[in-house]
Order: C-alpha cells, then structure tokens, then sequence
C-alpha cells in the first residue's frame, strides 16, 4: 500500500470518513478486498456513487495502462467490506466492462468528478467499473 492511500485511510478512520484535498466534499469508501495472490486482506480507498441500492467505484488508477491491483483481487474474491463512514458494511462486486451500462455509471461518476474524463484519455484500456451491491 502506498504512503498516499494510508494517509487518506488514516485520515478517513479519524474524521468519521471525511477527507480533505482532492476527495474534500467527495463520497468516499474504503474497500477491503482480499488478495488475489496473498490471500490477506488489501484496504483502498475509492471514490463513489450511489446507483440505486448500489454503490459504484471505478477501476481507474488515474489513467494508468495497466488496472489496479484492488480490481484484480475483486475479480478472484468478489466477497468485499466497504467502510463508508462510520459503518462497515459486506457487498459483492461485479466488474462491469463493456456496454450501456458501463457507459452510463461511468459517465454518471465524471459528472460528479470531472477528473474521471481525463483518466480516459490517459490510457488505451477500457477503464472497468465495479458495482458493489451489499449484503442484506
């Protein structure tokens, strides 16, 4: 894990899931995933949306060529633990690649953080999106 993402989780742990700089105002979640390969617990966080009774996250990392190592544990344990704010909650993720559906949570994301319509530009990947709907 980066020295940027646990001072965001610090942060957020701290403030009852509030941040400052670029996420100030913004929701954000963290997502505990298990590794793929490690099979430990991996803790990010990510920006989201509600759609629904789902919240969406988008598998960006910022443009990169290549997608984010939490994405890939997603695929391999699709059972994950969302903090948003001060609860804890279970869900099960589902990457969403292609097609209207793909487009139109993307799209709705960019609308709330333009900066998401850059990260496009920057790679010549499909950028996924992730749906995590929770458990009842």
């Amino acid at each position: 894990m980066t020295d940027w993402n646990t001072t965001i989780i610090e942060e957020f742990r701290a403030n009852k899931g509030k941040v400052g700089g670029p996420f100030e105002g913004k929701d954000l979640l963290l997502l505990t995933t298990t590794g793929a390969k490690s099979g430990l617990p991996r803790t990010n966080p990510a920006a989201y949306i509600r759609d629904g009774d789902r919240l969406v996250i988008i598998a960006s990392k910022a443009g990169a060529p290549e997608n984010p190592d939490w994405y890939h544990n997603l695929l391999a344990h699709p059972k994950v633990s969302l903090e948003i704010g001060t609860e804890t909650v279970a869900a099960t993720a589902t990457a969403i690649t292609e097609g209207p559906e793909r487009d139109r949570l993307y799209a709705a994301m960019v609308a709330v953080m333009p900066g998401f319509a850059d990260y496009e530009t920057k790679t010549s990947r499909v950028i996924p999106v992730v749906s995590l709907q929770p458990s009842t």
